[in-house]
């Protein structure tokens, strides 16, 4: 396929599953069996996407695990912990990583993000979520899980404290000024003085602005709430939605809910997932995704399922019989996960076993050669109902070096994506607009 250069500029991030997308990746022959807490496998996951230009890396989290668990669960790095390290060792990727709104304080939040954001020279963004299972509620001193709704409400107003806080201080406040022994000019701090349904916090956050301003903020709730909330406060959603017609109504009603909230709908930015795997022909890279399917057994896929369904037990049901109707389960845990999955079933006739295998081993419509990829990712960008995609390598590090050494540089040839970083910060890269200081706006609107 020929292309003219595309005015818009496709973005492209990485998604930090330390194994795979398999949930069974770690079993692969290049894959360290302990890859999640593998500082030196991760490091080379980093580094390979910032070889290849991408945007950001995203490391997903949920702290709680039960026996039942997929392996990657059990051990692995709490976000900041990592991403702060990997800060260290890359200079343009932008760090991204989830923080909950349900069970954490607003103001620590704020200022481990902010703490991330100055550390890494402005390239830090907040996958912000309401958390969805029970017991993580139960670690944190929480018997039930909150309403679906009222987490949503409650997330609304976190992240407004959070980026109140991250206006405790203009731009140009901190001068250190040996000859005059003047610090900061503390005209320029700013109390918050927050009082809401849910948080009371008083602030100054006490870290400066970085040079992106604040971190980016990312959402990846696909329910109605869900939606909402992104439409009103991200930067950046992740979206469920690689399918054309899908992905075109998903971003016709975020854009349709943003302008409701006052917002121009270019302002927020789409990635859906996917899963590329790459071979020679269309032949091997199918036969690459069989190959890492087997290491998976349907226990450990039935109980990776029943996750999104708040560890529901799905042993009652046979396997290999269509998955009955389950009414509201899942209702208040992973909603529209939830209630994709039982739409595929429905839809599709799928067995217990068949849907339990499809969310434990990814494959999708990006398994071929690299053209064949470079095609589809072309054709479904080039619609503009999404502005880029977060790359899921099957087994990793191979996925992703896969994918930056084989797909990237043809969507480069074809002018779609860039051939150099455009700037040091993530906001930069990602072509957002700078956030004005909330105080500096309002002062300069009296003068």
């Amino acid at each position: 396929m020929t292309t003219t250069p595309s005015r818009r500029r496709l973005r492209l991030g990485a998604f930090a599953t330390a194994a795979g997308s398999n949930v069974a990746a770690w079993r692969h022959h290049a894959t360290p069996s302990d890859a999640p807490v593998n500082l030196e496998h991760l490091k080379t996951i980093a580094r390979t996407a910032e070889a290849g230009k991408l945007d950001y890396l995203f490391i997903a989290d949920s702290a709680y695990i039960t026996k039942d668990s997929t392996p990657y669960f059990l051990s692995r790095f709490e976000p900041l912990t990592i991403l702060s390290a990997l800060s260290a060792v890359t200079e343009r990727i932008g760090l991204v990583g989830t923080f909950t709104t349900s069970y954490s304080e607003p103001f620590t939040t704020a200022r481990q993000l902010a703490s991330l954001d100055k550390l890494s020279g402005g390239r830090a963004g907040w996958n912000a979520v309401t958390s969805a299972l029970e017991g993580l509620g139960r670690n944190h001193g929480q018997e039930k899980l909150m309403e679906h709704g009222l987490r949503y409400k409650l997330a609304e107003e976190y992240i407004e404290v959070v980026k109140g806080l991250w206006d405790s201080w203009e731009d140009d406040a901190f001068v250190r000024n040996k000859e005059t022994g003047r610090y900061a000019d503390l005209d320029k701090m700013h109390t918050l003085n927050y009082v809401g349904e849910f948080f009371k916090v008083q602030g100054p956050l006490n870290i400066e602005r970085s040079p992106q301003g604040r971190p980016i903020v990312f959402q990846a709730g696909g329910s109605d709430e869900g939606k909402s909330l992104a439409a009103r406060e991200a930067d950046a959603i992740f979206s469920r939605h690689s399918d054309p017609k899908l992905a075109a109504e998903f971003a016709k009603d975020i854009r349709a809910r943003a302008r409701q909230f006052g917002r121009r709908p270019e302002e927020i930015l789409i990635f859906p997932s996917i899963t590329p795997i790459v071979g020679s022909t269309e032949e091997e890279a199918l036969r690459r995704y069989e190959e890492t399917s087997a290491y998976l057994d349907i226990d450990t896929a039935v109980k990776y399922l029943s996750r999104y369904f708040s560890f529901f037990d799905f042993g009652r049901y046979p396997l290999d019989e269509p998955l009955p109707e389950l009414g509201e389960i899942g209702k208040d845990s992973f909603k529209s996960t939830a209630e994709l999955y039982l739409k595929m079933a429905r839809e599709e006739k799928l067995t217990l076993r068949q849907l339990a295998l499809r969310a434990s081993t990814p494959k999708g419509d990006f398994v071929g050669t690299p053209e064949q990829i470079a095609d589809r990712i072309e054709q479904r960008f080039e619609s503009g109902d999404i502005d880029g995609y977060i790359v899921s390598g099957h087994v990793q590090p191979e996925g992703i070096r896969d994918f930056v050494e084989q797909v990237v540089p043809i969507l480069q040839k074809r002018g779609l994506f860039r051939t150099e970083y455009e700037a040091d910060t993530l906001r930069g890269n990602l072509g957002l607009a700078y956030p004005d200081n909330r105080y500096k706006s309002e002062r300069e609107r009296q003068a």
